[in-house]
């Protein structure tokens, strides 16, 4: 999940290795992530992610440096057939990758369910930002009052299998190579123990899975094999990272655009959608 924070760190690439230096938020304990992710991975998914080759959390910024994935962004063109199944292969990989055993040491990802509704709240009481249209804001207040209502049932930390999460579910980390027709994967800054629902829609949330078109949710999520808990839970968390989307669109300056105008509406169309 992205937030406020737009960026965190500076990359630097010469050949086949990745410098990469944290400056802003917490630099040593996303530093500390992205290790040990790319360490669990190199031992148990060689090839999925980058390989670790030297870590100094001591210097100013806090660097990392890791081989290069080859490959090119799934952001920025429509998924195809092809990319969108080396993407699902490479999530059911990952998300299975890391033991049991290292998983349940493992804190739960940033910004998971009890995180993000905390954070939601805070926005909810401080509003949307001072260019959100009317149907943004009803949306945001649409979705406060799913967020509240009695009797909710889904549980913030699942007592289901867990999985490596990744954390980021923009599709700018996600690399096709097309030598290989694999996908690989980059940014761990906010990876953690997580459950795959979750992990999933936080993929199919993420505002690059629309602003670049061709991206289907139905047929992606149609290729992992949900226990029925699974899709219900699937289906709460969609709607919980849709209203997060949607506040962060809201808080964007009209003079410093990220994303097109009109977006911020879309996501409220969305938002509407899912929640039915």
């Amino acid at each position: 999940m992205t937030s406020e924070r737009w960026s965190t760190h500076a990359i630097e690439m010469r050949g086949d290795v990745v410098t990469k230096r944290y400056g802003q938020g917490d630099a040593r304990a996303l530093l500390d992530r992205e290790w040990r992710a790319l360490t669990l991975l190199d031992a148990h998914a060689p090839g999925l992610a980058p390989a670790p080759i030297a870590v100094d959390r001591d210097a100013e910024p806090p660097t990392v440096v890791m081989s290069r994935v080859p490959g090119v962004p799934l952001r920025g063109s429509p998924v195809d057939g092809a990319r969108m199944a080396a993407l699902a292969e490479t999530l059911d990989t990952l998300y299975g990758a890391v033991p049991y055993e290292c998983l349940a040491r493992m804190p739960v990802r940033p910004d998971h369910w009890a995180g993000v509704v905390v954070r939601l709240r805070g926005w909810h009481g401080r509003g949307p930002g001072p260019s959100a249209g009317d149907s943004v804001r009803a949306a945001l207040n649409e979705g406060m009052a799913w967020l509240d209502r009695p009797g909710r049932t889904v549980c913030p930390d699942p007592s289901g299998v867990p999985v490596f999460g990744p954390g980021d579910g923009n599709l700018a980390n996600y690399l096709w190579d097309a030598d290989s027709s694999r996908v690989g994967v980059v940014d761990f800054e906010d990876s953690g123990r997580s459950d795959r629902a979750f992990e999933l829609a936080e993929i199919t949330e993420h505002v690059s899975c629309r602003l670049d078109g061709g991206f289907d949710t139905a047929a992606f999520l149609d290729r992992f094999d949900l226990t029925a808990d699974e899709r219900a839970r699937l289906r709460e968390c969609r709607r919980l990272l849709a209203l997060t989307w949607l506040f962060i669109l809201s808080f964007e300056d009209p003079g410093q655009r990220r994303n097109p105008p009109g977006t911020a509406e879309l996501q409220a169309d969305r938002l509407r959608a899912l929640l039915g």
